[in-house]
């Protein structure tokens, strides 16, 4: 029950969109479930032909897919200008230019842009990293220094914008903003770590500033996340020190509980399954139980490693860039060095492990593991669909007892560099029965119909 209307919840604040667009992060609710039927049990064994490509800048921002149009942001280097050698250097200012891109969604055509000026000084500074959101002829867009703009989703006219630095005396953070904003009936919230103002709310119409919350040493990374539980709506801000439950009308505080990944990097969506909530990432994960007739929560198991981050813990999942998917009790999602893994929901056992879907090979003598290893994981029908860092698609089942793999394809080269390997760390969007992926270089559109 609890599930069932934490979803009607979310498809009532949620502005009305067709059954087939992915208007944002994660899909129509945020949950990565693909609703979809028709789609592909397996891959040709040539692969599959792109239906289109356009030439995009760089970025890990996904794209977002709406009333036949495709949403991106990307980011150009000026002339003359260069990323630093080293990725972690956040002295270096790098000229640049950000722009918000809307394309056909059947040829790939540019239909507009909006371009501003936007010198880059964070680590890994390959573009902006947060999908636009597209709601009510609206798209809102959040770039990687603190840049909040609402574009008339159709011509790409400024509607209205801030800029976090400026207008709120923000610190940016260590890895740029991150935080895809959630509408909320008529508030747009953002992630946007002010003084006392990490969580702002905005009139998704007009800008104006309806509330502000929280004071944190650091805003962390986590998108601002819609649940429903003890009869009411709440919107979870899990910043570098604790997971926040808030009215979404009020920004009033209703429980708070300490979670604190090292490095600040709370990342992840906070995911519900009944009257569980989990959250992790590098160092601590827990597993929280929603009071039912109340907005409260308390802790059903934690985990948290030494500051030294000597020894792994005997239970939990600590993922990075990627958000798990709960089913049945269990958590599916990457693991920390790079491995995907099923663990326990209720206790935090963890059940099995594999690095194949991430990094297409399992596990050979003198591995180590792939550092923020990702594959993101969605939901169609029966099936999963894995997106990997290697560019490849794959068609798997998940289950208590492992990981099944149907089928396989390479879609797209990666074109960002980690520890030392290429990667693809952006976040596919499920449309059209298509899947729409990009890199640093091109955005592209793979029909994924029987």
């Amino acid at each position: 029950m609890s599930r069932t209307l934490t979803c009607l919840a979310l498809l009532f604040v949620c502005a009305p969109v067709r059954a087939d667009d992915w208007p944002q992060w994660m899909g129509p609710n945020r949950d990565d479930v693909w609703a979809e039927t028709g789609i592909v049990k397996k891959f040709p064994a040539a692969g599959l032909k792109p239906t289109w490509t356009a030439a995009i800048g760089a970025g890990y921002s996904g794209p977002a897919v709406a009333g036949g149009r495709v949403y991106v942001l990307d980011r150009l280097l000026a002339k003359g200008a260069a990323n630093p050698e080293d990725p972690f250097d956040t002295k270096q200012k790098v000229n640049s230019t950000e722009r918000v891109l809307c394309l056909d969604a059947k040829d790939g055509k540019e239909l507009w842009k909006h371009g501003y000026e936007c010198p880059y000084q964070i680590s890994y500074p390959a573009g902006p990293r947060c999908t636009p959101t597209v709601s009510g002829g609206k798209v809102y867009s959040l770039g990687a220094m603190g840049d909040l703009f609402c574009l008339d989703a159709a011509t790409g006219k400024v509607v209205w914008s801030k800029n976090f630095v400026k207008d709120y005396s923000a610190k940016v953070p260590v890895w740029g903003f991150c935080g895809h904003p959630l509408v909320y009936k008529n508030a747009l919230i953002c992630l946007a770590g002010g003084d006392k103002a990490t969580a702002i709310a905005f009139d998704k119409e007009t800008g104006k500033e309806l509330w502000k919350a929280l004071e944190a040493r650091e805003p962390g990374y986590c998108p601002p996340t819609l649940i429903h539980a003890g009869g009411t709506d709440q919107v979870l801000i899990w910043h570098a020190q604790a997971l926040n439950s808030l009215d979404p009308l009020t920004g009033k505080v209703y429980w708070k509980v300490d979670l604190e990944p090292m490095y600040g990097m709370s990342i992840m969506a906070p995911r519900q399954s009944g009257d569980l909530l989990f959250a992790g990432g590098i160092g601590a994960c827990a597993v929280l139980k929603l009071d039912r007739d109340k907005p409260g929560a308390s802790v059903v198991w934690n985990e948290a490693v030494d500051k030294a981050g000597a020894k792994a813990k005997p239970r939990g999942l600590y993922p990075v860039n990627m958000t798990p998917l709960i089913e049945g009790g269990t958590i599916y999602g990457v693991d920390q060095p790079g491995m995907l893994r099923a663990v326990e929901l209720g206790t935090g056992k963890k059940l099995w492990f594999t690095h194949k879907p991430v990094i297409g090979k399992e596990e050979e003598e003198g591995f180590k593991g792939s550092g923020s290893g990702t594959a993101f994981v969605v939901k169609n029908g029966d099936r999963h669909v894995l997106f990997s860092e290697t560019g490849d698609l794959i068609i798997a089942r998940l289950s208590p007892k492992g990981y099944e793999e149907l089928s396989r394809t390479h879609l797209l080269d990666p074109t960002g560099a980690a520890f030392g390997r290429k990667v693809l760390w952006t976040h596919p969007a499920f449309a059209n029965k298509s899947v729409y992926i990009r890199n640093d270089k091109e955005l592209v559109c793979f029909s994924l119909a029987e």
